[in-house]
């Protein structure tokens, strides 16, 4: 037989011991800041005007200011002046026919005894004579529309990352072991 050399290797084992890392990962809630302006609706509402103008029922019943009134009775006079020429003119004119009959002196001067009457000095009655007006202004209407302002602040995301372990150590060295053959010192 023949002697044999074994060689027996064994292997390094290298060991390795590794957690993984973590990240961490937070984000603020973004900030919203909104403000408002509300809605604005103005009504300016006006007051209705009532006006009564009466002044000519009162000079249908008094006769008025005195400036009219006065005005009114000098004219009256006026005509009262000329209906009086008009009447000496027609009793002037009768006298001289006073060969007709019923031109008698009295009857052409009997009737004359009745009184003048005073001018009027009203102005005639009437249910149009008091004016009544009723002014109605409409409302002035102003609206606003409301406004609102939005401001966003975003945060960034805060990221943190930790590291993991990693442990290398040699669990096992390589070797080579020989191994010589028996040797046999008998022979």
């Amino acid at each position: 037989m023949q002697p044999i050399l074994q060689i027996r290797q064994t292997p390094a084992i290298l060991n390795f011991d590794a957690d993984p890392g973590q990240y961490s990962i937070q984000q603020p809630k973004a900030e919203v800041n909104m403000n408002t302006q509300p809605s604005e609706l103005e009504i300016h509402q006006y007051v209705p005007k009532l006006t009564i103008d009466s002044s000519a029922a009162r000079s249908a019943f008094t006769g008025g200011n005195f400036l009219d009134m006065n005005s009114r009775i000098y004219s009256g006079f006026q005509d009262i002046y000329l209906q009086g020429i008009a009447n000496r003119v027609e009793q002037g004119n009768r006298a001289a026919a006073i060969y007709e009959p019923g031109n008698t002196i009295a009857d052409i001067y009997g009737q004359d005894w009745q009184p003048i009457p005073f001018p009027e000095f009203r102005t005639p009655a009437s249910m149009d004579n008091v004016d009544i007006r009723f002014d109605v202004t409409p409302p002035d209407i102003n609206f606003h529309k409301a406004h609102t302002d939005i401001q966003v602040e975003v945060h960034r995301p805060e990221i943190q990352y930790n590291r993991g372990k990693l442990d290398m150590y040699m669990k096992q060295y390589a070797a080579v072991q020989y191994i010589p053959p028996e040797v046999d010192i008998q022979s």
